[in-house]
Parts: C-alpha cells; structure tokens; sequence
C-alpha cells in the first residue's frame, strides 16, 4: 500500500463503523431514517474507500469529502439531533472521513491551483 494511501484504510474501517453504529448503538428500529443514512453511506464509503487502495484517484477523495459534509448535516436535515449517540457518530465520522479526504487531496496534489496564486 502507498504510504500516501493509508486514509483509505482508515475510511474503510470509518464506513464499516458507520454501516454497523444503528445496531451498535442501537437505534436501527427507533429512527429508519437515521439507520438507512447510516447504512447507506457507510456502505458507499467503504466501497470507494475500497476502490482507491485499488485504482486511486482524486475523484473518489472528492466523493468521500461530500459524503463526510453530508454526515455532518444530516442529523438536523433527517431529523435525528435530539439523539445525542447517533449525531455524534454522524459528526465525528463525517468530519473524520472529510479531513481524510483533504488531507489526501492535499498531499496527492488533488486540489485546484489558483492561476497567479503567489507561492
């Protein structure tokens, strides 16, 4: 594995995290919604955490950091903040799997340069 690559192994345990938190905490029956989020997206990050330790490419760090900002907001957009167990999995992951994704663009070089941007 690139030395550069190891977010992705840490996002792959970050989405296994995520796609199991409703059983683990508890709340897979209690709110759908916030269970099927939680499903779904980590399912996603694992499956394009997955794909680049394979084949990387910026792409797939642009994807996980919106879907690392969409785990920060969809508590209050899906309605399950007054959950204090289950907003704090979706913040933490979320804010986790986005500074893994910047830091890779980052490091990769991944990031858009500005034209005359002074160095």
């Amino acid at each position: 594995m690139n030395q550069l690559r190891w977010q992705d192994a840490v996002n792959l345990g970050l989405g296994a995290w995520l796609a199991g938190s409703p059983w683990i905490l508890g709340y897979s029956v209690e709110m759908p919604a916030a269970m099927w989020n939680a499903l779904v997206v980590g399912l996603l990050i694992v499956l394009l955490a997955a794909i680049d330790l394979d084949a990387p490419a910026s792409w797939e760090e642009w994807a996980l950091g919106a879907l690392g900002l969409w785990l920060v907001v969809a508590p209050w957009i899906l309605g399950y903040a007054a959950n204090s167990a289950m907003t704090a999995s979706s913040v933490v992951t979320g804010a986790l799997v986005m500074a893994l994704a910047a830091w890779t663009l980052y490091v990769a070089g991944g990031f858009p340069h500005r034209r005359g941007a002074a160095h």
